[in-house]
């Protein structure tokens, strides 16, 4: 009998990154959404039409948004508002990725958002007035509230070392249903600015208990795998933008620290 080889350095760069970009095959397909849409059922004829431009048809557009995360988004002006969200995210290079966000991860699933990823090396490059619209990262992958379904834990690690120090921008369009408010029927109203949770205590009592119990998932264990990415933590923009904005006790997560200096008590 054989005994094989083990993989060469860039084989095993190989496999770890298929297994980050492959779609999350074995993730539980059952977080169904809340809002049922304003509408008459679809005719015989659009069917008709969808099925034909299923055949016909390129989605070119669509090809390489086949990374899947979920976290928790609280809306920047209004923090007690807040909502879980289905990223599925298009990595286009190193530095810049871009998601389509959806309230659940059925067929049924409404498109609520979208948001771009980019990293510190970019967001560095921007204008003051343009920060305030990108929330930090480094809060929720190092509570563990940041997860990728399906894929094996060093898999998922890694990705999520790559996410290290990044920013996003997110834009939700139709609120389908914030914790403890119903969903609207239609997207309605202007967009929201969404932003991250940077503190223990910010995200509403059940919301990740919930989100675990659909998808398997285990928040605390991910929080104590991720501990060792606190040396890559460095000091973010936004992190303190909702500080004292919630009326409950909240306490600092270890690495998580805002980028401007502390004000010095009077």
């Amino acid at each position: 009998m054989t005994t094989p080889r083990p993989l060469a350095g860039s084989a095993r760069l190989f496999l770890a990154a298929a297994l980050i970009a492959a779609p999350a095959l074995h993730a539980q397909e059952s977080n169904e959404p809340k809002t049922a849409v304003s509408g008459e059922p679809k005719t015989a004829r659009t069917r008709t039409l969808e099925a034909g431009a299923k055949l016909l048809q390129g989605k070119a557009p669509l090809r390489g948004f086949d990374i899947y995360l979920v976290g928790f988004h609280p809306m920047k002006d209004q923090p007690q508002a807040q909502m879980e969200a289905h990223h599925y995210c298009h990595q286009v290079n190193q530095d810049f990725a871009q998601c389509v966000l959806f309230d659940g991860n059925t067929a049924k699933a409404n498109m609520h958002g979208v948001e771009y990823i980019i990293s510190e090396k970019l967001f560095a490059t921007l204008p003051d007035e343009e920060r305030r619209y990108w929330h930090p990262h480094n809060g929720e992958i190092l509570s563990g509230q940041l997860v990728a379904p399906g894929i094996p834990q060093a898999a998922e690690k890694s990705l999520m070392k790559t996410k290290m120090n990044s920013y996003g921008k997110t834009w939700h369009f139709w609120n389908t249903g914030m914790a403890g408010q119903p969903g609207d029927k239609l997207p309605l109203g202007d967009p929201m600015l969404a932003w991250s949770f940077s503190r223990d205590g910010e995200i509403l009592p059940g919301l990740v208990g919930k989100r675990d119990k659909a998808l398997g998932t285990d928040t605390g264990k991910k929080r104590r795998e991720r501990a060792g990415l606190q040396t890559l933590a460095k000091p973010q923009s936004g992190v303190d933008d909702l500080k004292g904005k919630f009326d409950r006790p909240t306490k600092e997560i270890p690495g998580v620290v805002d980028s401007k200096p502390a004000t010095a008590p009077r």
